[in-house]
């Protein structure tokens, strides 16, 4: 006899996910994402203000928001969030690391400080909080969801983007090595690579048209992503849907790697 057919389920009901770099951009519309499926959320960033009215946004939505305020390059405020975060609600199921820098520098010109702080943000900071969240969903015994946000500079070279592409090609093979330690604990470990996307950190580097044609013309899609792009991934990921991916590299680049 043929099973009864279950559709996968997209739904977040009962699940507590932190998002850092929740105040603007794609930490924005993912932490609006996660709650729309039923999540609640911990909302991680620098901009108290702006994480106010996000939690607001999402206590329409029905769901409960809590911001707590950090400077990822530092690591003790990334301890520090790790306990926070893990506190609010008894515990976590999603983290999506996306809070993230991004350095222009050339080669020649590259110096100490950028290359500090691109790896302190994009490279320790979510490794060192999926390390404190992962140990308390192992502990747990529910399983759980980390998601890296990396880049498309990471699988790329893209002039410039030396020290941001180092630090978010390390963040992908990292992600890998989680996977695989975590996998018998339920807990799934992806990355996503999306290309340029249209946030104000996006606009600051590629919003010269000057600019942004050259590499406009190399994404057979024709267009740069918006954030809705990577929370729907962000939510495919997060949700029971996904259970059998991990360690896994999600491009959305509008086929950018295809050419």
């Amino acid at each position: 006899m043929t099973p009864p057919f279950e559709a996968p389920s997209f739904r977040l009901d009962g699940r507590r996910a932190l998002v850092t770099g929740a105040s603007r951009g794609i930490g924005h519309h993912a932490a609006l994402t996660l709650a729309d499926a039923g999540a609640d959320l911990v909302l991680a960033g620098r901009d108290t203000a702006a994480l106010a009215e996000v939690a607001a946004e999402v206590r329409e939505l029905g769901r409960r928001a809590t911001p707590v305020t950090a400077e990822l390059a530092r690591a003790a405020d990334v301890e520090r969030l790790a306990e926070e975060a893990l506190a609010v609600y008894g515990g976590l199921d999603i983290l999506v690391n996306n809070a993230g820098v991004a350095p222009v520098e050339s080669v020649l010109d590259t110096s100490v400080d950028v290359l500090d702080e691109a790896y302190a943000v994009n490279l320790r900071a979510p490794l060192l909080l999926a390390a404190r969240v992962a140990r308390a969903m192992v502990d747990a015994g529910r399983g759980g969801k980390i998601i890296n946000i990396a880049s498309a500079a990471a699988q790329h070279a893209i002039a410039g983007h030396l020290a941001y592409g180092a630090a978010k090609a390390g963040l992908v093979l990292a992600t890998k090595v989680m996977a695989l330690e975590l996998a018998p604990h339920g807990i799934q470990v992806n990355t996503i690579c999306p290309t340029v996307i249209l946030t104000p950190m996006g606009l600051s580097v590629w919003g010269d048209a000057a600019k942004a044609e050259p590499m406009l013309a190399k994404i057979p899609a024709g267009r740069f992503g918006q954030p809705s792009d990577v929370s729907a991934a962000i939510r495919y990921l997060a949700s029971p849907a996904a259970d059998l991916v991990t360690g896994a590299e999600l491009t959305v680049d509008g086929g950018y790697g295809a050419v």
